[in-house]
């Protein structure tokens, strides 16, 4: 299962926004127009193929392996109530089989030299990094767009689908086929992710977002694993999370290369060759690097093929949708054991940097990530 890119979320309004949105698109033109009606109606596809998980459960003939996953998915919701305070709502109570893939397509796009995403700003959501179609046909076409303005791009498929809670009213968000079967420790860890960012979400910060929703994830799957799971299970997951480290701190390292290389941009900006070539080795570095990590997991070709798709095709905009999901979650995860570990005074703490500004809370959270001072009596002896 290939996890660096996931879990990725789309913001999209609920139904009771649609009307709002249109009227916004109509003003901004035919082509937003038709961006927000395809939100506004595949959401409602989407929600509309949803029913309650015990219905599905009671199905004569379902399959026993869909059986079991439902009846865990029901035992990992009242966990993330229970254990790690997560919302007690309609979320996640809910089946729906999209007969695809994926639940969206994601488009990111950023500049030849630097990791910066693009954005796009919505009403009400303020302005994210990604920009999410329910048919992958449009997001190819949006970024090819993007691309002949000379931007790099990415489309890549988004497994879960989240509101942010705007839609508990009506059912509330739905497991999916599209990550129901993975293994257990990597779907409880998507599913008390999604439910983060209904405790916390700063409009337009998705770096903020998306690392501490992605740091309940860990830690709440962390202690699912080991009070709830079989030994097989946490065997299974501690392989794929071996391999998932080494990949993280391969991409991280190569992240910190290019952002030396594009920070000399205006040094060499009358020797752009120079920037080219600095660029085109630290990206062929990266991949020969991977290659000989890979051949090291001896993995069948089809349980390593969506690492190696991501290699073969990473550029500016996939290292940096990367970034937003990882970066800061060493420093959520120093916010939560110097909260004592204590869910409820984690959250609280999370809530009060979302209400600072977003140099501030960049700040704050960067300073949790700094190693503290050698004291002196841990110094070596002459």
């Amino acid at each position: 299962m290939f996890f660096p890119r996931l879990p990725a979320t789309v913001r999209r309004l609920g139904l009771a926004l649609a009307t709002g949105l249109l009227l916004t698109a109509c003003a901004q033109g035919g082509g937003e127009l038709a961006y927000y009606w395809q939100s506004v109606s595949g959401h409602a596809r989407l929600m509309a193929a949803a029913e309650p998980i015990d219905a599905w459960i009671a199905r004569p003939g379902l399959a026993p392996a869909l059986r079991e996953r439902l009846l865990l998915a029901k035992r990992a919701r009242a966990f993330a109530v229970r254990e790690l305070h997560l919302p007690d709502n309609a979320s996640y109570h809910r089946y729906a089989d999209l007969h695809r893939a994926s639940a969206v397509w994601n488009v990111v796009a950023a500049p030849p030299y630097s990791l910066q995403l693009h954005t796009w700003c919505f009403p009400v959501l303020g302005c994210v990094g990604y920009r999410g179609y329910f048919n992958p046909n449009d997001a190819n076409a949006e970024a090819a767009r993007l691309a002949a303005t000379g931007l790099e791009v990415d489309v890549y498929g988004v497994p879960a689908y989240s509101t942010l809670g705007a839609m508990n009213w009506a059912g509330g968000d739905p497991l999916l086929n599209t990550f129901v079967h993975w293994q257990e420790g990597d779907f409880v860890r998507l599913l008390f992710h999604e439910l983060a960012h209904q405790v916390v979400y700063a409009d337009g910060d998705t770096l903020f977002n998306e690392s501490f929703a992605t740091a309940v994830g860990r830690i709440g799957s962390a202690a699912w694993l080991r009070s709830e799971a079989s030994p097989a299970a946490r065997a299974e997951f501690a392989a794929s999370q071996a391999r998932r480290e080494a990949f993280r701190s391969l991409t991280r390292e190569t992240r910190t290369r290019l952002e030396e290389i594009y920070g000399q941009k205006e040094a060499l900006a009358q020797e752009p060759q120079a920037l080219e070539a600095m660029k085109k080795e630290a990206m062929a570095q990266f991949r020969a690097r991977y290659q000989r990590l890979a051949d090291g997991w001896h993995l069948p070709p089809a349980q390593r093929a969506g690492y190696d798709h991501w290699v073969a095709t990473a550029n500016n905009a996939s290292f940096g949708a990367q970034a937003a999901y990882d970066e800061l979650v060493p420093a959520f995860e120093a916010l939560f054991e110097q909260s004592g570990r204590d869910w409820p005074r984690f959250y609280d703490a999370v809530k009060a940097l979302a209400h600072q500004s977003a140099a501030q809370r960049l700040a704050a959270l960067r300073a949790l990530m700094k190693p503290p001072p050698t004291a002196a009596k841990d110094l070596p002896r002459a």
